[in-house]
C-alpha cells in the first residue's frame, strides 16, 4: 500500500502558494418526575406518578393521540403498549448527556447511528426508518436523503423519544425497521425558567491546527451577513435561462464581468489557525400556564445556540488495481468544520374537560462552514503531486408548525392533526482549487518544484471551480382518527392520513478557464489568481458545466393517501390483540428541470404510482403477573429516496465520494415477523429477549464504480433481487440499592443502575445468475453488482450498549459510564468487482456526571461529560489479504465538556 503523505509535508506545501509580493414537559429540570423534588432524578421507565407525553398518530398504542401515564401499577409504557417499543424519557436522555437526540438514540436496543445523525434500526438503513415529530412526518434538508438527520434536533427541545419496532397500521407504510417519534416539550403546569451554558473541546481539534476562511463577520452565529448572496449581475444571469459560457449568448468580456462580480478573497483564502477555539453552547427555556375559567392555557418557549469545531486529518484513497495493491487516489486531507446549530421552540396548549388543543412550532438552523486542504497524487498522474483546497458553506434549515386536537366524548374519541414543514439547504460559493507540482527536473520544467494552477490550460489538471446549490422541500400533512369503545376492553379505530411532499433542487457548476498563462500567474494563490486584474488581463473565463453529469435541476413529489382500520381487544383475560389493515396509495415523481431550454433528452424521469394493502397484528399473552409474550407479523414497504432517483452528480464532502441517482428504482416490499419475551421483575427492572425475521423484496443497495478519467469513485443505487434479515435482541435493566450492601450515610440513598442490551443480526442478499438489475433503463445481470450472500449495506452483526451508573434517589447526583460497540458494516459495494467497502465504528466509552446544587439560592445542575475516552479511530476501508485501501481513516479524539444549568 502506498505510504501516505505526512501532516508535516501537508503543512509545508500549504505555504508554497505565493502572492505578487512578500505575503421538559414539567417545570422541573429535564429528567425530573413531577412527583419528585426539583433536583431528583427521574426513573428510566415511566411508572407510578411520573408522566411521559408521547404523541402518536391515531393512538395505535393507546386509545388517545398522547400517552399520559399517571399512578397505575402497570404504568410502564414498554410493558403496556401493544407493540414492541423502547422509550427514552427525559430522564434517559439527560442521563446520556448528549447534545442532540441522535446520540441518545444510539443507546436504544437495536439502534445505531451512521454518518451525520442517520439512525439505523436493526441494521436496516435510514431509508427503512421513519422519523416523526409529535406524530407528523418531517421533510429532509439533505440532497441525498428523504429522511431528516436527527442530529439537528437538540435534546433541549425534545421531551421524549418513542421507538416502535413492530408495525401497527396507524403509522405510514414506510416502516421497514421501525419508527422514531420525537415528542417536543409540552405545556408546563407551573411557571418556570431554566438557563444553561456549556464549554467543550476535543483532543484532536481544540487549540490545535486547523484551516478556515473568513466568509463573513457573522458566521459564528450560523447566519451569513449577506456577503455570500449572489451579486445582481450574476443572479440575473442564473435566472436568464441561458447557459453561462462564451458563445452566442455571452462575449468573453461579459463572462469576465460575471466572474469578477463574485466575492473573491473572503471565500477563497484558506487560512491556518493554530489555536482552534473551544466549543460553546447555551439555551434558555421558560413557560407557564393561566386559568381561563373552565380551561387552562399553557405556553412554553425555548431557544438554543451551539457552536462547535471539528478537525480531521484523514487518509483518503481508492484502489488502482483489483488486488488493492496500488492506490489510484492517495490523499492526506485536513478538514476543519465549524458547525453552528440554532433552534427555537414555541408551543401553546389549551385544555378543557378531557379535551386538548396543541400548537407547536419548531425552528432549527444547522450551518456548516468547512475548509479542506489536501496533498496527494493520482496513480494515473505519474509522479505529479496535487494540492487541493476547498471552501464551503452549507445552510440547513427546518421550520415546522403543527396543530393537534384531542376530543373525548365518553366512549368516543376524535383526534385531529395537521402540519406544515419546510426545509431548505443552500450551499453558495462551494470553491475548489487544484494545484499541480510536476516534480520534473528544472531544466525540463521551470516550475517542476512548485505548485501551479494553469486553469486547465496546459496539463489539464489545474482546476478552479465554483458551485451554487439550493434545495427546498415543503411537506403538508394531516389526519383524523376516530376511536370507539364498543364494550369494555374492546376498541375499534378508523383513520385517514394525507401527506404531500414537494422538493426542488438546483445545482449550478462552473469552472474557470485560462490559456497559456505565464508562470508568474500560475503560481498565484487563489484570490490573486481570480482577481479582477488577472481575469481581465489574461482573459480568464467562467464556463458553466451544469448538467454535464446529469440534470442541473429537478423537481420531486410524493403524495400519499391512507386509510386504516384497527381493533384492540382483550379477548380473554391476559390475552390482548391489536389487529388492523392499512390501505395506502402513493404517487412519486422525479422530473428533470430544463434550465437552458435545451431539452432533457437522455435524462429519464421517474413516475411511480402504487397502492398497497398493509396488514399488521400483535398478540400479547400475559401468562404470569410480571411476564408476557408478544408475537407480531406485518407487511410494509420502503420507497426510493428522491435523490436516488435523479441522474444528477453530487459530491458528498464528508466521504469525498460522488453520488448519482438511478431513475429505474422501484419500491421495496417487506414481510416482518417478530417474537418477544418480557419479564418485569421490579420497578425500573426488566429482562427482555426477542427474535425477528424480515423477508425483503427488491432492497435498494448502493454500489460503486470507478471513473476511468480521474480514478474517482462514483456511487449509485440499484434494486437487489431479494434479501433476508434475521436476528435476536437481549435487554436487561437492574437496580441495586446500596444502603443494604455497603451501608453508611453516603450510600443510604444511592443505587447502582445497570443497563445492558445486545443485538445480533444477520443479513444476506440473494441473487441468481438469471436475475437482472436495471440501471437508467438498461437491464444488466444483477451479478455484475451484487454477490449472493453479501450483507446489506449499513448492517452490523453485533450492537452492544452498556450503562453503569451510581445515582442518588433523593436528589440529583448521577455518575454514569456508557459503552457502545458496533461491529464492522458495509457502506457500499466494491467497484468493478473489488471487495466491499466497510466501516469499523468500534468501541465508544463515555462518562457523564450530573450533580444538583444550589447557587445563590437557585437550584442548579453541574454536568461533566467525557466522550470517546478510548480515542477509537474511524476507519472505512477495503481489504483483500494483506492489502488495504482506506477510503477514510482519521483520529476522532476524546471530547470533554462542562455545563451549568440554572432553574429559576
Amino acid at each position: 500500500m502506498p505510504k501516505p503523505h505526512s501532516l508535516a509535508s501537508l503543512l509545508l506545501v500549504s505555504t508554497a502558494l505565493v502572492s505578487p509580493s512578500a505575503y421538559a414537559q414539567s417545570a422541573a429540570p429535564a429528567g425530573t418526575p413531577q412527583s419528585a423534588p426539583a433536583d431528583a432524578p427521574a426513573t428510566a421507565e415511566p411508572e407510578q406518578e411520573e408522566e411521559v407525553d408521547i404523541s402518536i398518530p391515531g393512538g395505535a398504542s393507546a386509545p388517545t393521540g398522547e400517552i399520559v401515564v399517571t399512578g397505575r401499577r402497570n404504568a410502564n409504557i414498554v410493558r403496556t403498549t401493544p407493540q414492541v417499543v423502547s422509550v427514552l424519557s427525559s430522564a434517559d436522555i439527560a442521563r446520556t448527556g448528549e447534545g442532540d437526540i441522535s446520540g441518545a438514540l444510539q443507546r436504544v436496543t437495536g439502534l445505531s447511528v451512521v454518518g451525520n445523525g442517520y439512525v439505523y434500526v436493526r441494521g436496516l438503513g435510514d431509508r427503512y426508518s421513519l422519523a416523526l415529530l409529535n406524530g407528523s412526518p418531517l421533510p429532509s434538508p439533505e440532497p441525498l436523503k428523504r429522511v431528516v438527520p436527527l442530529d439537528i434536533f437538540p435534546t433541549s427541545v425534545i421531551a421524549s423519544s418513542f421507538v416502535q419496532k413492530s408495525y401497527s397500521v396507524n403509522f405510514p407504510g414506510e416502516f421497514g425497521g421501525g419508527v422514531i417519534n420525537l415528542t417536543t416539550k409540552a405545556i408546563p403546569r407551573e411557571p418556570f425558567l431554566s438557563v444553561s451554558g456549556s464549554i467543550s473541546g476535543d483532543s484532536e481539534t481544540t487549540l490545535k491546527l486547523g484551516y478556515t476562511y473568513f466568509g463573513s463577520r457573522t458566521d459564528w452565529t450560523g447566519f451569513d451577513n449577506g456577503s455570500r448572496t449572489a451579486p445582481k449581475l450574476f443572479a440575473d444571469a442564473l435566472s436568464s435561462g441561458k447557459l453561462i459560457a462564451v458563445g452566442s449568448d455571452y462575449t468573453t468580456e461579459e463572462i469576465g464581468l460575471l466572474a469578477s462580480s463574485l466575492a473573491n478573497a473572503s471565500t477563497t483564502v484558506l487560512q491556518s489557525n493554530k489555536d482552534i477555539p473551544f466549543n460553546f453552547s447555551g439555551d434558555v427555556t421558560g413557560g407557564g400556564s393561566i386559568s381561563l375559567g373552565g380551561a387552562e392555557l399553557g405556553i412554553i418557549a425555548t431557544a438554543s445556540l451551539n457552536n462547535s469545531w471539528k478537525t480531521k486529518q484523514t487518509l483518503q484513497q481508492t484502489a488502482g488495481a483489483p488486488d488493492l495493491s496500488v492506490a489510484d487516489n492517495n490523499f492526506n486531507r485536513v478538514v476543519t468544520e465549524n458547525r453552528v446549530v440554532a433552534s427555537g421552540l414555541f408551543g401553546a396548549g389549551l385544555e378543557f374537560d378531557d379535551n386538548k388543543i396543541r400548537w407547536t412550532n419548531l425552528f432549527v438552523r444547522d450551518t456548516l462552514k468547512q475548509g479542506r486542504l489536501a496533498i496527494g497524487n493520482r496513480f494515473q498522474s505519474g509522479p505529479r503531486d496535487l494540492l487541493v483546497q476547498d471552501t464551503a458553506w452549507y445552510e440547513r434549515q427546518l421550520l415546522d408548525t403543527q396543530l393537534t386536537g384531542e376530543f373525548r366524548f365518553d366512549a368516543l374519541s376524535i383526534d385531529l392533526r395537521g402540519g406544515y414543514a419546510k426545509t431548505q439547504r443552500e450551499a453558495p460559493y462551494e470553491r475548489s482549487f487544484t494545484y499541480v507540482r510536476t516534480n520534473q527536473p528544472l531544466d525540463q520544467d521551470p516550475t517542476g518544484n512548485k505548485f501551479v494552477n494553469d486553469l486547465g490550460g496546459n496539463n489539464q489538471e489545474g482546476v478552479a471551480s465554483i458551485s451554487f446549490s439550493d434545495l427546498t422541500e415543503n411537506l403538508y400533512s394531516g389526519g383524523v382518527d376516530v376511536s370507539y369503545e364498543i364494550v369494555p376492553r374492546v376498541t375499534a379505530t378508523v383513520g385517514y392520513a394525507y401527506s404531500d411532499t414537494d422538493r426542488t433542487s438546483t445545482r449550478r457548476d462552473f469552472t474557470y478557464r485560462g490559456s497559456n498563462l505565464p508562470v508568474s500567474v500560475r503560481q498565484l494563490r487563489p484570490d490573486y489568481l481570480l482577481s479582477d486584474y488577472t481575469i481581465q488581463t489574461y482573459d480568464i473565463v467562467l464556463l458553466e458545466t451544469s448538467g454535464q453529469s446529469g440534470t442541473a435541476a429537478f423537481e420531486a413529489k410524493l403524495r400519499t393517501h391512507a386509510a386504516y382500520g384497527q381493533l384492540k381487544a382483550e379477548v380473554i383475560p391476559g390475552v390482548k390483540v391489536d389487529l388492523g389493515v392499512r390501505y395506502e396509495k402513493a404517487k412519486q415523481t422525479v422530473v428533470p428541470i430544463d434550465l437552458f431550454n435545451s431539452g432533457t433528452a437522455g435524462i429519464a424521469a421517474t413516475n411511480l404510482k402504487n397502492d398497497y394493502w398493509l396488514p399488521g397484528g400483535t398478540v400479547t399473552w400475559e401468562f404470569m403477573p410480571d411476564m408476557q409474550l408478544r408475537l407480531s407479523a406485518s407487511k410494509t414497504i420502503a420507497r426510493p429516496q428522491f435523490r436516488e432517483l435523479v441522474s444528477q452528480l453530487y459530491l458528498d464532502t464528508d466521504s469525498n465520494r460522488n453520488f448519482r441517482g438511478n431513475p429505474s428504482l422501484v419500491d421495496t416490499k417487506l414481510t416482518n415477523v417478530e417474537g418477544r419475551y418480557e419479564w418485569f421483575f421490579g420497578r425500573d427492572q426488566r429482562l427482555t429477549l426477542g427474535a425477528f425475521y424480515k423477508k425483503i423484496d427488491k432492497p435498494i443497495e448502493a454500489f460503486s464504480s470507478v471513473n476511468a478519467s480521474d480514478g474517482s469513485v462514483n456511487t449509485s443505487f440499484a434494486n437487489a433481487p431479494k434479501a433476508t434479515l434475521y436476528g435476536a435482541e437481549l435487554e436487561a435493566q437492574k437496580t441495586i440499592a446500596l444502603d443494604n450492601v455497603l451501608g453508611g450515610d453516603f450510600f443510604a440513598t444511592r443505587r447502582l443502575l445497570l443497563v445492558a442490551n445486545y443485538t445480533y443480526s444477520k443479513s444476506k442478499i440473494k441473487v441468481k445468475a438469471s436475475d437482472l438489475a436495471i440501471i437508467n433503463g438498461v437491464p444488466q445481470a444483477a451479478t455484475n453488482l451484487f454477490q449472493d450472500g453479501q450483507p446489506l449495506t449499513g448492517q452490523s452483526d453485533h450492537l452492544v450498549n452498556l450503562q453503569i451508573g451510581l445515582e442518588d434517589i433523593d436528589k440529583l447526583s448521577q455518575f454514569t459510564f456508557l459503552l457502545n460497540y458496533a461491529s464492522k458494516r458495509v457502506t457500499s459495494r466494491g467497484p468493478s468487482g473489488q471487495p466491499d467497502i466497510y466501516e469499523e465504528p468500534g468501541i465508544g466509552l463515555d462518562f457523564v456526571a450530573r450533580q444538583g446544587l444550589t447557587l445563590f439560592g437557585v437550584d442548579s445542575e453541574l454536568k461533566f461529560t467525557a466522550r470517546n475516552i478510548l480515542t477509537t479511530k474511524y476507519q472505512e476501508y477495503q481489504q483483500l489479504g494483506a492489502n488495504k485501501i482506506y477510503y477514510n481513516r482519521y483520529d476522532v479524539g476524546a471530547q470533554f465538556s462542562v455545563s451549568l444549568g440554572l432553574n429559576f
